[in-house]
């Protein structure tokens, strides 16, 4: 990884943050991108002050405008972009389908799904003038399966497995593998909203008998860019302690 310039969306906690943490470890250029900017920035020093290479850029993944100005900013910054790892996402609203809002749906699907759309777009571009990349997308298990309730949230992400598989056919004769990474219920801020019997019972649902850890979806999601991941394209990896094998 060194000297590779790796974009994290939705870096500033969680899956993000441990991504860019490790990437910066190895010795790559990392542009730490959120809406969050207050945590995004001390993120950025943090991995600063230990040695490694990080800048800040604030996104609002929902808009097209924004991610093709952090593309911008990568290839200025450090002269190229090599990894994409679009991570941002959003619970979204927790309602069956006739109570769902149509602001509730429009939301989960503009920040979990087109934002991917918007991201590949921009960072394909300018893979191709590098001669080749890799882009690493965030799904879900539920990316596989449903869940009641959650319905503009599992759209989302059955969405990003279609949307990876269709880049990856596109563009791999240009060098540029793209692939999905689907994590179970991993234990970050996402979940600050649920209570301690919800937990329970998710953690129930992964017949390992805990939720995941941020760290450990982030060395898959370091595996996949990498030359060692050099024949894994358009591939969906779901990451969830056993939950999609019942």
């Amino acid at each position: 990884m060194k000297n590779k310039t790796v974009i994290i969306t939705g870096s500033a906690s969680g899956i993000g943050k441990a991504s860019a943490e490790l990437y910066a470890q190895l010795g790559a250029n990392v542009v730490i991108s959120d809406i969050q900017e207050v945590e995004g920035k001390a993120i950025t020093a943090a991995i600063n002050s230990k040695g490694g290479k990080a800048s800040f850029f604030k996104t609002d993944v929902s808009k097209p405008e924004d991610m093709q100005a952090l593309v911008a900013f990568a290839v200025k910054t450090y002269g190229k972009l090599d990894i994409a790892v679009n991570n941002a996402g959003i619970g979204g609203e927790l309602n069956p389908i006739v109570e769902m809002s149509i602001e509730g749906w429009q939301k989960v699907i503009s920040i979990n799904l087109s934002s991917l759309f918007y991201g590949m777009k921009y960072q394909i571009e300018a893979m191709l003038k590098n001669g080749g990349g890799s882009i690493v997308n965030i799904s879900s298990i539920l990316g596989a399966v449903g869940f009641a309730g959650s319905s503009g949230y599992s759209a989302a992400k059955h969405g990003v497995i279609g949307l990876t598989q269709t880049a990856a056919l596109e563009y791999a004769a240009q060098n540029i593998r793209i692939n999905a990474v689907g994590p179970g219920f991993i234990d970050t801020p996402l979940l600050k909203a649920l209570d301690d019997e919800m937990k329970k019972q998710i953690v129930s649902l992964h017949p390992i008998g805990r939720l995941g850890k941020s760290e450990e979806i982030a060395e898959m999601i370091l595996w996949l860019s990498s030359d060692k991941a050099s024949f894994v394209n358009g591939s969906y990896h779901p990451i969830d302690g056993g939950y999609l094998a019942k």
